[in-house]
């Protein structure tokens, strides 16, 4: 069934990706992008508004304009995942979208999460879970998507193996695994929650195909793509204690600090805590339950970014 859709965070890789995916299935898709210098962006297939939805007067006279929308596809994030900015558009923004949304008639919100709120140690995963819990409560119908690792954040390393350079790992390499997925296979789960029964109302963990991939093996992987016999160079985890602890003391006093105090915290988690639905009973990671969807693969996705086909797309991203 056909809906009009409005999608949050279509200028992303995976909100492009998303806005692609709700036009194959036939959804009228109206993308919302900040306001910009310059031409707004052309996304093929769908109505591209301006407004800022840290604003419910701009969500309301910009981006919903008194029009009936179905449901809400948010692929809406945080640039770096900082404290102010997290609270600001993980949580505070999508509490305005939500409220506009009831006026709208929505009766469907997709949220794009993360895994990793599983476990909630960082300040923009308690940001994404008050939002959550607001959503849950809010009447709607809801599908909260918690994918695992993308390939884009395991592609930063890639330019230091085409230039000779050792793959770096977090200890031995062994701590963590995902099961990486990628965006066009997030885009199409995302898509199909709108029609799928079986999503409403549901926390939804999802990961790729194939099993989990450890660090090393990720490194291993991308050597063999490359053709290149492997070499590694380890990097303490405690690396990370380090800097968070010397910025978290200088932050009291250069407060811009703070945040780069919280961007250590951040890749200590992702070197610590593995991407995979978390076993509270058993209290581990458990690689079989997470839930695997999609055809794309981490070795595809490699062997493309040598060959230059596609671009490293982090972004501000490539903080974490």
């Amino acid at each position: 069934m056909s809906r009009r859709v409005l999608l949050l965070g279509a200028t992303g890789t995976i909100g492009r990706a998303t806005a692609r995916a709700l036009v194959r299935h036939g959804h009228e898709v109206v993308c919302v992008v900040r306001p910009k210098r310059g031409a707004v962006p052309d996304i093929p297939g769908t109505m591209v508004r301006t407004g800022d939805v840290t604003s419910p007067t701009s969500l309301a006279r910009e981006v919903f304009r008194g029009e009936r929308f179905d449901a809400v596809v948010s692929c809406l994030a945080s640039r770096t995942g900082g404290p102010v900015d997290a609270w600001a558009v993980d949580h505070q923004a999508h509490l305005h979208v939500l409220e506009a949304a009831k006026t709208a008639g929505v009766t469907h919100f997709v949220l794009l999460s993360a895994i990793c709120v599983q476990k909630p140690l960082l300040v923009f995963q308690h940001a994404k879970l008050a939002f959550e819990a607001a959503l849950m409560g809010s009447g709607l119908t809801w599908s909260i998507v918690r994918p695992t690792a993308f390939f884009k954040s395991l592609s930063g390393q890639v330019k230091r193996v085409q230039q000779g350079k050792p793959f770096l790992l977090f200890d031995d390499g062994t701590r963590t695994a995902c099961k990486p997925i990628s965006d066009d296979d997030v885009a199409e789960y995302l898509a199909t929650c709108l029609s799928d029964a079986s999503r409403a109302n549901r926390i939804l963990p999802i990961g790729g195909p194939g099993p989990a991939i450890t660090l090393r093996e990720q490194g291993e992987l991308l050597f063999r793509v490359a053709g290149k016999p492997p070499r590694f160079t380890s990097v303490p985890v405690t690396l990370f204690d380090v800097i968070a602890g010397v910025l978290g003391a200088l932050g009291a006093v250069i407060p811009p600090l703070r945040d780069k105090a919280e961007f250590a915290r951040i890749g200590r988690y992702y070197a610590t805590e593995s991407m995979l639905l978390w076993d509270p009973v058993a209290q581990r990671y458990d690689a079989d339950a997470t839930p695997s969807f999609g055809t794309d693969t981490l070795e595809a996705h490699y062997a493309r970014l040598l060959r230059g086909e596609v671009a490293d797309d982090r972004g501000e991203h490539a903080v974490f």
